[in-house]
């Protein structure tokens, strides 16, 4: 087994495998000569890798791999039903207090690609709950350190949602101010909890990835 692939892995089982996928790295190839990717060294390393699911390029964090149809279509199934539990941690921009729901569709913005961005008309719901876990200060400037659960999986919906909430993400090059996006080296963006469950004997399973920020 590669440096790589023992490097990222945190679980493996017949059906699957659960990845720690580094901020920088796309989930899958992009377009052009944007080959490089989690997918691309994965399957590299393990021909039968079969994508579920994926994170943005800039975002950390859990990703788990099918290594039989059927573990993929069980566990596919389980996100498009909204039965998995996803939890992200964030450092987002100004003093947030509390908790709540962020309720409100996320569409993508065809005058500036790649971004996105809110649309009350979109027929399509956009769920993010949030909750402040703790507040300290990056070169003077105040943040908020947040727990982040998407109910939905728009893309970049969380993103978006803390920025409509006026707190963006630090670091965050497409959303935040100019001068919050070189507070930290990366997108303080993580995925570090997700349960699902088992794709043959229905036990509910649950792995965490350490938060790097």
């Amino acid at each position: 087994m590669s440096n790589f692939l023992t490097d990222h892995l945190l679980h493996r089982e017949k059906d699957f495998m659960v990845i720690h996928k580094p901020a920088g790295l796309l989930s899958v190839p992009g377009k052009g000569d944007l080959t490089d990717s989690l997918l691309t060294r994965l399957v590299a390393l393990e021909p039968k890798t079969l994508l579920i699911h994926r994170l943005d390029r800039d975002t950390s964090g859990i990703l788990v791999f099918a290594l039989t149809r059927s573990g993929q279509n069980s566990i596919a199934r389980q996100f498009q039903e909204r039965q998995t539990d996803k939890t992200y941690q964030a450092i987002v921009i100004g003093h947030l207090e509390g908790q709540g729901r962020i309720d409100i569709p996320v569409v993508y913005d065809p005058s500036r690609p790649p971004l996105h961005m809110v649309d009350s008309d979109c027929k399509k719901p956009a769920l993010t709950d949030w909750k402040a876990l703790e507040h300290f200060q990056i070169n003077g400037v105040d943040v908020t350190r947040v727990e982040l659960k998407p109910i939905t999986g728009r893309s970049h919906q969380l993103r978006v949602h803390m920025q409509y909430l006026g707190h963006p993400i630090v670091g965050d090059e497409l959303y935040a101010e100019p001068e919050h996006q070189t507070l930290m080296p990366r997108l303080c963006l993580h995925a570090a909890q997700l349960s699902f469950a088992h794709p043959h004997t229905g036990e509910m399973l649950s792995f965490d990835c350490p938060v790097p920020f």
